[in-house]
């Protein structure tokens, strides 16, 4: 490692030079590599983090460059997989930084399998249902994790701490309601950066064992406004998962084949069984165009874009409907 590089976050006395050594022995999970996700890996890795776990279940597109840095026009033109080249453009700011990728949807199973063993669980979503689903797991495991909303020029953050701080669900019915997103409404770059700012500021605090206070940051920087707000008196002795007697509900949901995108005019289909083979031979016995890389394919058939990642999930672009993806996906593949 080159002399002095972390010198200047050394000689800041939140970390100095034992909070230096903490962070570059932690690991992070940050689920979604969207606008949120690659400022905050950026920001850990530059930091010193020693490994990353990063997942996103989406590709690249051009509407993503306007905020979403670690990407490049010709990662669009490739519609390489956001999380593979988060990992590469990361490892090219630090060669030794751990990165493990997954081209996957966060469940239940995901969480099991991938976030027992790290140290902080950082909300890159903009997706409610993964939101409670990382609330839940986070308050089970006892690994505190950072929650993140941006949308329009409004930005929110808070960390919730196990044992220490109310869960999402006791602060959920404070929160402002937020029931845009990106994709309907937009967002401005200037939203994005206040919101990230305050994850990673939370997330050095918790790497470093510093304290963090139980308040919630909300703003519109568009106008001018920012406040916080303090939640400690917030916990609900009959919350499912912070209260007394805890079930975690949304640990309990089972799969289902079809999920529809927040806010991305998109199904979802997942199917182990369905192979990039089988959807070859279906694109060559009807004569249909295809691009592919070693990550996915992708097509039109019968006015829909289509994106197929090996393992069997499937992006229907074009509808909301789960009928409408069911009725074309059984005509693909009966």
């Amino acid at each position: 490692m080159t002399t002095g590089r972390y010198s200047r976050q050394t000689l800041f006395k939140g970390i100095g030079v034992l909070g230096q050594e903490k962070i570059e022995q932690k690991h992070v999970l940050i689920v979604g590599m969207g606008a949120l996700g690659t400022h905050v890996a950026e920001g850990l890795v530059r930091a010193g983090i020693k490994k990353l776990t990063i997942v996103d279940r989406d590709y690249i597109e051009y509407s993503n460059l306007q905020r979403q840095t670690l990407f490049t026009e010709e990662d669009a033109n490739q519609m390489l997989p956001k999380v593979m080249t988060a990992k590469h453009h990361l490892e090219q700011i630090r060669h030794d930084v751990e990165i493990y990728a997954h081209i996957a949807h966060v469940d239940y199973y995901f969480l099991e399998k991938y976030g027992t063993d790290v140290d902080v669980i950082i909300d890159a979503t903009d997706n409610f249902d993964t939101r409670q689903l990382i609330n839940d797991f986070s308050y089970k495991e006892y690994i505190p994790w950072i929650y993140g909303g941006v949308v329009q020029s409004t930005y929110v953050e808070a960390a919730f701490i196990p044992g220490k701080t109310p869960c999402f669900n006791c602060l959920m019915p404070q929160l402002p309601i937020i029931n845009m997103t990106c994709d309907t409404v937009g967002v401005i770059q200037p939203a994005v950066t206040m919101t990230t700012s305050f994850q990673l500021r939370d997330a050095l605090k918790l790497l470093t064992d510093n304290v963090i206070p139980t308040k919630l940051t909300y703003g519109d920087i568009w106008e001018g406004e920012h406040y916080t707000f303090g939640f400690s008196r917030m916990h609900r002795e009959e919350c499912p998962t912070c209260g007394s007697h805890p079930t975690f509900p949304h640990l309990k949901h089972n799969p289902t084949l079809y999920a529809t995108l927040c806010g991305r005019d998109t199904v979802q289909y997942d199917n182990p069984n369905i192979t990039q083979e089988m959807i070859r031979d279906f694109l060559h016995q009807h004569q249909l165009n295809y691009r592919e890389n070693k990550f996915m394919l992708m097509f039109e058939y019968k006015g829909y874009r289509l994106v197929a990642f090996q393992g069997g999930r499937i992006l229907v672009h074009g509808t909301t409907k789960t009928s409408e993806a069911i009725n074309l996906i059984n005509q693909l593949f009966g």
